[in-house]
């Protein structure tokens, strides 16, 4: 075969992925990241479904269990509830905060430090932004899925009290959000694993002491003001008020809290992000 011969035959183009996530050219770029992301995860289903049963097996233990052994407790609203019908809500809402914080913390190192993933990244034409939008659009993702999961749990175990308990849902995409984004904007800062302590210090307390498992009025009365500053108090608050029916014009102010830090971290990421990555 002459050289001519084999210059006109046709040589194969890049090999394109398996699937497609979302059409890039509807979602824009940041959700190149987002499609990223799935890609990585497709062969990792046990991660998602870990992360979905740990919110379910704290309704069960602490729920029921301690449940019965507390009684009925009183709600924002004035109405008296059982115990698992109360706490049921702050699990929905710290489902979505642990989905979100896990991905935009602890992934994002291992990406960002050790495997370079935004380097390559940022050899696109992605910017340091997007970069942050996808990371957090992601985390949200995760986050929403495990709280739909943990909603439908509710629903079916009958502890939604109103059909206000749907605006539970995007409730937990904003609670997702603004976790997500403080979060990256967090571990832009955190030089090795050992500052994932300080992460802990945070999540930890804000689980365990949001009036996720006890009303805010059995805390003292300065310490009540210390919780009500909390961003997961104002998640609880929100979805406790949902899926109870206890809806007022008092959840306006949960609501703009939430998107202020979600709009803050995310401009503190980017920013952050352009300075360690284009120097």
């Amino acid at each position: 075969m002459s050289a001519d011969t084999v210059t006109d035959v046709e040589r194969p183009g890049p090999r394109l992925p398996a699937f497609r996530v979302v059409p890039p050219v509807v979602w824009g770029r940041a959700w190149r990241i987002v499609e990223r992301n799935a890609l990585a995860y497709r062969r990792l289903g046990w991660v998602f479904a870990a992360g979905m049963l740990e919110p379910i097996l704290y309704l069960f233990s602490i729920g029921i269990g301690v449940g019965s052994l507390v009684g009925d407790l009183p709600t924002p609203g004035g109405a008296t509830v059982p115990y698992e019908v109360f706490v049921a809500p702050g699990l929905l809402a710290a489902a979505a905060m642990n989905g979100a914080i896990f991905d935009s913390t602890f992934n994002f190192f291992l990406k960002f430090k050790y495997f370079k993933t935004y380097d390559a990244i940022l050899a696109s034409p992605l910017s340091p932004a997007d970069a942050a939008a996808g990371e957090v659009l992601w985390s949200l993702i995760r986050g929403v899925v495990y709280s739909a999961v943990f909603l439908l749990t509710m629903a079916v175990l009958g502890y939604t009290e109103s059909w206000w308990a749907l605006a539970a849902l995007p409730t937990t995409v904003l609670i997702g959000a603004a976790f997500a984004a403080v979060g990256l904007a967090a571990t832009t800062y955190m030089r090795s694993f050992v500052d994932f302590d300080y992460v802990n210090l945070v999540i930890l307390p804000s689980f365990l002491f949001s009036a996720t498992f006890f009303p805010l009025s059995r805390y003292p009365e300065g310490v009540q003001v210390v919780v009500e500053l909390t961003p997961l108090y104002q998640g609880v608050r929100l979805c406790r008020a949902f899926t109870l029916g206890e809806v007022d014009a008092g959840l306006i102010f949960p609501i703009v809290y939430l998107l202020v830090m979600t709009i803050a971290g995310l401009a503190v990421a980017a920013r952050r992000l352009r300075r360690l990555l284009q120097p």
